[in-house]
């Protein structure tokens, strides 16, 4: 029963990592992606939104999951690293990339 309960505790955690992980994701891909085409009006921030939804679903349908698995083959230490990466751009503030983070944490990942 203890074993049970200790997996449930498990993929909780897990799962909020990954809930955590998607939002500062998307939080930090929006402000890269939609503020760039609204202030240069190419785009009113609905149309932005929409645009940027309707292509982030689409592209699963393009790339399938080809590049999410080559970038993070069951591996947790990634997720944490982005999120951390994710977090320090924000409080610096400054603008960036999200590559530099994930290619880190695999670097971690590979050291011997």
């Amino acid at each position: 029963m203890e074993t049970v309960q200790a997996a449930l505790w498990v993929v909780v955690v897990l799962v909020m990592m990954a809930i955590v992980f998607d939002f500062m994701n998307g939080f930090h891909d929006a402000a890269n992606s939609i503020a760039t085409v609204v202030s240069t009006g190419v785009l009113k921030p609905g149309q932005a939104v929409v645009f940027a939804a309707f292509f982030n679903v689409a592209a699963i349908f393009v790339f399938h999951l080809s590049v999410a698995a080559t970038v993070g083959k069951g591996i947790v230490l990634p997720g944490v690293a982005d999120t951390m990466w994710y977090l320090a751009q924000w409080w610096a503030p400054s603008p960036g990339i999200s590559s530099p983070g994930t290619t880190a944490s695999q670097a971690v990942r590979h050291m011997p």
